[in-house]
């Protein structure tokens, strides 16, 4: 469904409440006002920053090429003229869906009629974080711009914990500042989870051939004012520690609300909330980080931590709950994810989903000359397509994924592509 598909009319809901003022909050009450110029949209968010791109914090604003002005979503005339009741700086900290009430930290109560939850995740911590000056982590602007003050002039010695897609990009900018860089894994290669031990080791290959020390296998013990300290004792020397170990969605407000809490937020089809009982709550939809539902593109239940989902979902649950105001049902949202990650001069893709134990094949370029496609394949089916500089031969899988290929369909329709 696309904002074009939104043509039932539809009784204005009183008041749609988003809790969330990112990405997916944003296209949320940007889709709400585009069809519906009398509902009151209110906007919750705990920083006080108004949305901001979040891709860049760990690239071009962390190496000082971009200021905090390049990355706002929208400008600040375009904001104002969005009608939306911004409460920022003001996180929002209990629901109560009998009431129809959601309470803010300042003690304020809003009532609503529609509810849009999308507060995203928050960074897993190390044990005793917060007493160290030079551990950082990366999640917000604010963020951003204290680790830059750290290293935008090189020469420190960097220890990244986690070799996630954040980690591994916070890494290539460091040492593209001139830093020296150690990039700590706890598991066997990088993105296993993700991609695999073997797409894993490949991507790490990239981090190594411009100098970062990839080390996994590693187990940390704790931090200390001198860096890192492995389990058995080693020291790995930094000046500056950025913890990078996964996220967690923010689901704490929601404990006790009746909603269905499992690694965020529950959702059916159609991204609507669940009930404990698992009946769909009126009004209430999930949106971004946070929501967790079935996609039936994949047959399997999901909760995608990227940029096109945040976006995609944000403008889906603003329509779904213009159907839940005409009284009919929504529609199901059932994407094919996609995702990016650009590390040194590579532009790495991703199209769909992956797991450690998935089929993996190369089709197409090679990994020795840093420019391949490699397909996954689960239970007789396309499953993920990876490409490290390889957008031509990328984006075409996106029809087989569309049109449930098999896996030796997808083998074939893509081997030969760099002929």
């Amino acid at each position: 469904m696309t904002d074009s598909d939104a043509t039932t009319p539809f009784e204005p809901l009183g008041r749609v409440v988003v809790v969330g003022a990112s990405l997916a909050g944003l296209r949320a009450a940007e889709t709400l006002r585009q069809h519906d110029v009398a509902t009151s949209i209110v906007v919750v968010g705990d920083e006080v920053h108004r949305p901001y791109d979040r891709p860049p914090l760990s690239k071009k604003l962390l190496s000082g090429e971009w200021e905090p002005e390049r990355i706002q979503l929208r400008q600040p005339d375009t904001f104002d003229d969005l009608d939306v009741d911004w409460r920022l700086g003001n996180a929002a900290t209990s629901l109560d869906l009998t009431a129809r009430e959601l309470t803010l930290a300042d003690g304020s109560v809003l009532d609503f009629d529609g509810l849009v939850i999308a507060t995203g995740a928050h960074p897993r911590r190390l044990a005793g974080q917060d007493a160290f000056d030079h551990v950082h982590e990366l999640r917000t602007l604010d963020d951003a711009l204290r680790l830059r003050a750290e290293i935008i002039d090189g020469g420190r010695r960097v220890v990244v914990i986690g070799a996630g897609f954040i980690g591994l990009e916070a890494a290539a900018t460091a040492k593209q500042l001139g830093n020296d860089v150690v990039v700590l894994e706890g598991a066997s290669a990088p993105l296993i989870r993700g991609l695999g031990a073997e797409m894993g080791e490949a991507i790490a290959g990239l981090h190594r051939a411009h100098g970062v020390e990839v080390r996994c296998g590693v187990l940390i013990d704790g931090l200390t004012d001198e860096g890192v300290r492995l389990a058995g004792g080693e020291i790995v020397p930094g000046d500056v520690v950025v913890v990078g170990i996964g996220v967690t969605p923010n689901t704490s407000w929601l404990e006790g609300s009746g909603l269905q809490l499992r690694d965020g937020v529950v959702c059916d089809a159609n991204l609507n909330a669940l009930a404990v009982n698992g009946v769909a709550v009126p009004g209430v939809f999930a949106a971004g980080d946070v929501a967790r539902w079935p996609n039936g593109l994949f047959d399997e239940e999901m909760r995608v931590e990227h940029w096109t989902n945040a976006a995609e979902q944000g403008a889906f649950v603003a329509l779904n709950l213009q159907f839940f105001a005409a009284g009919e049902p929504g529609e199901a949202y059932a994407p094919l994810p996609f995702f990016w990650s650009d590390q040194f001069e590579h532009r790495i893709q991703f199209l769909g989903r992956a797991a450690a134990d998935d089929q993996v094949q190369v089709v197409a370029g090679s990994v020795a000359d840093s420019k391949f496609l490699v397909l996954f394949g689960r239970d007789g089916k396309l499953h993920g397509a990876l490409g490290v500089n390889a957008p031509r031969w990328v984006m075409p899988t996106r029809k087989l994924f569309l049109d449930r290929a098999t896996w030796d369909e997808a083998v074939a329709a893509t081997s030969g592509l760099d002929a």
